[in-house]
C-alpha cells in the first residue's frame, strides 16, 4: 500500500512502453505504478516516480521488486516461467499467472488450447523442416511462419511467399509453427486488428470494442478505439452508469 496515496501498488515488470503507457493511465487514476526496469533510460524508467533496476530474468531482483507490491504483472511476457511459479508459491498476487503466461509464451501451446477450447484458429502446425512448411502449404502460397518463443510485437513473424524463403528460416534453427494467411486479411497487409479486454480484481471483466492497429504520423504503432463507444461499454459492463465524454 502506498502511504501517500492509501492505494495497493501495482509493480510492473519491465521498462518499455507498455510499462509507460499504464504510468500514464494510472496518474489519472491516483494509482501507484512500480516499475522494474533494465535501465534507468528505458522508457518507463523516464517518467515513473518509482523505479527500481534490475532485469526479469534475476529471481532475486524480482522477489526484491514484489515486496511492498499489492500485485505484479509485465510489460512483456518473456519473464521465465519457473520464476513466475516462484513468486506466486510465495504468494505474490501476479497476474496473468503462471498457467495463463505459458500460453503466451508459446505459441505453440497457445494454438492447442485453443482448439481444445473450441475457438476459430487459421490451420497451423509445428514445422520443423522446409518440407513440412511445403507440405503444409500444398501449393497455396503465402504461409505465415511464427516463432514459437520469443516473437514480440510482431518480430518473429514471416510471410512466405514462395518455399525459396523458408530456407533460410527454417535453417536458423527458430522452434517454428506455420499457418494459413485467411483470405479475408490479404489485402489489409497495412493493419492489424486489435482486442483489449480489461479486468479488475476479484471478478469485474469487459471488453472493449474491436479496434485497428495502424501507424501514426511517427510510424509508431497505435491501436483505435472510438473514446466514446469504448468508455459507455465497460461502464455497462461494469454496472456502473455510463461515463461521459
Amino acid at each position: 500500500m502506498d502511504t501517500r496515496t492509501g492505494l495497493p501498488v501495482v509493480g510492473m515488470v519491465g521498462g518499455g512502453q507498455l510499462a509507460r503507457m499504464t504510468h500514464q493511465a494510472a496518474i489519472s487514476l491516483g494509482q501507484s505504478l512500480r516499475v522494474l526496469a533494465e535501465s534507468p533510460d528505458d522508457s518507463a524508467a523516464l517518467v515513473a516516480a518509482d523505479v527500481r533496476i534490475g532485469t526479469h530474468t534475476d529471481l532475486a531482483a524480482l522477489r526484491e521488486f514484489a515486496k511492498g507490491c499489492e500485485a505484479v504483472t509485465f510489460d512483456h511476457e518473456h519473464v521465465p516461467a519457473a520464476h513466475v511459479v516462484a513468486l506466486e508459491t510465495e504468494g505474490v498476487k501476479v497476474y496473468p499467472g503462471a498457467g495463463a503466461l505459458a500460453y503466451a509464451q508459446d505459441k505453440q501451446r497457445m494454438r492447442k488450447r485453443l482448439a481444445e477450447l473450441g475457438a476459430p484458429v487459421p490451420r497451423w502446425r509445428p514445422v520443423d523442416s522446409v518440407d513440412d512448411i511445403e507440405a503444409f502449404a500444398d501449393g497455396t502460397w503465402p504461409v505465415v511462419a511464427k516463432a514459437s518463443r520469443g516473437g514480440y510485437d510482431g518480430r518473429g513473424v514471416w510471410v512466405l511467399s514462395s518455399l525459396g524463403d523458408a530456407d533460410e528460416l527454417v535453417g536458423s534453427g527458430t522452434p517454428l509453427i506455420v499457418e494459413e494467411r485467411p483470405a479475408q486479411l490479404r489485402p489489409l497487409d497495412d493493419r492489424r486488428c486489435s482486442h483489449v479486454a480489461v479486468r479488475a480484481a476479484p471478478a469485474g471483466r469487459a471488453g472493449l470494442p474491436d479496434g485497428r492497429d495502424v501507424a501514426d504520423r511517427t510510424g509508431r504503432r497505435v491501436g483505435e478505439c472510438p473514446r466514446r463507444t469504448a468508455r459507455r461499454h465497460l461502464s455497462r459492463r461494469a454496472g456502473a452508469p455510463p461515463v461521459r465524454g
